[in-house]
């Protein structure tokens, strides 16, 4: 079977903040009922392109694993959350096969048995991690520091901060030109690498994720904009 992901950044209108924060626990139970999602997670989102402390309370984000294509369409064509989305400011939304990683999401390897992707053209990558407490103001720091170095990277198309918890369970997801910009702040910033180091020397992490995706379909606007716009060979709306 073609078993693919997706994510979804959806912001409500203004007013509607506390609407979208009791969706994070309201739309679970739906979503645990929805025929063909094999895998997904209700996120938090932070401010703006920040990928450090803070939320966005009107916006959130979904991230999930499907059966197969054919089951995505079926909740974006009919699921009450789906229509509900439509009624947003704004929501973005993009398909991904895998390309590949290391890690998991809460015991579950989100990329095992994924339709393999292309990395010829743009790259989509999730990080995320379980902090461990004693580490949560060590990775606060060292999440600024790293932050400021990613706005400086070349192929950086947006970045965006998830999270399911206000501190401890954090992450990113970002868009990337290419595999090779990807690789060049994975291994030529410096602080970056620091960093790398300094979690593994500190065992920060009782959990973690690094996946890359080919994002080969995207719909709707992230910030006024579709980021993929015009990046081969990404097909929008297919």
């Amino acid at each position: 079977m073609a078993r693919i992901a997706s994510f979804h950044l959806v912001r409500e209108r203004h007013g509607r903040a506390v609407h979208a924060l009791a969706r994070l626990g309201f739309d679970r139970p739906r979503l645990a009922r929805t025929d063909g999602l094999e895998f997904w997670r209700l996120l938090g989102t932070g401010r703006g392109d920040d990928t450090g402390p803070g939320a966005d309370l009107r916006r959130t984000a979904v991230f999930a694993v499907w059966r197969t294509e054919a089951d995505l369409e079926r909740f974006m064509a009919s699921s009450p959350i789906a229509r509900r989305w439509k009624k947003a400011e704004e929501a973005w939304h993009v398909r991904l096969r895998g390309i590949g990683g290391h890690g998991s999401w809460r015991g579950v390897d989100p990329l095992d048995g994924l339709t393999p992707g292309t990395s010829d053209g743009p790259i989509a990558v999730i990080t995320r991690a379980d902090v461990r407490a004693r580490s949560w103001r060590a990775f606060g720091r060292a999440g600024r520091e790293v932050d400021a170095e990613l706005h400086t990277a070349e192929g950086l198309l947006a970045v965006i901060g998830i999270g399911e918890a206000p501190v401890g369970r954090l992450g990113t997801f970002s868009l990337w030109a290419s595999s090779d910009a990807v690789r060049a702040f994975a291994y030529s910033m410096p602080r970056h690498q620091q960093v790398i180091e300094e979690t593994r020397a500190g065992d920060w992490y009782g959990e973690e994720l690094f996946a890359r995706f080919e994002p080969f379909a995207s719909t709707g606007t992230w910030d006024g904009r579709d980021p993929l716009a015009g990046a081969e060979p990404v097909n929008r709306g297919s």
